[in-house]
């Protein structure tokens, strides 16, 4: 059994038992977070779909933890004029772990 969910501007597959990192959520460690846009569910070789969403379909997850990514080097550059910028980003994450999809 498997579902897609949207997060965050984002969709994700999911499994129970997967290890997902998203887009940050204001949760503490160790909490439960639900996921009402439910996009698709798969059953037993039957497939789900909503308009725009499934109506009752739920995907629970425990947070793990939250942080941040690698850094990413923007470097922005024109030759011949000076101009060189240097830049850095480190785009926050949370760290779930699905546990249970009620379909």
């Amino acid at each position: 059994m498997y579902a897609v969910f949207v997060t965050g501007g984002k969709q994700y597959k999911a499994q129970e038992g997967d290890t997902l990192f998203i887009e940050k959520l204001d949760a503490a460690a160790e909490e439960t977070v639900t996921f009402d846009k439910v996009l698709l569910v798969s059953a037993d070789g039957s497939l789900k779909t909503g308009a725009p969403y499934i109506d009752g379909a739920k995907v629970e997850a425990k947070v793990e933890k939250s942080g941040k990514g690698k850094k990413i080097r923007i470097f922005k550059y024109k030759p011949k004029k000076g101009y060189r910028r240097r830049m850095g980003h480190r785009q926050p994450y949370t760290k779930i772990v699905v546990t249970a999809i009620n379909a």
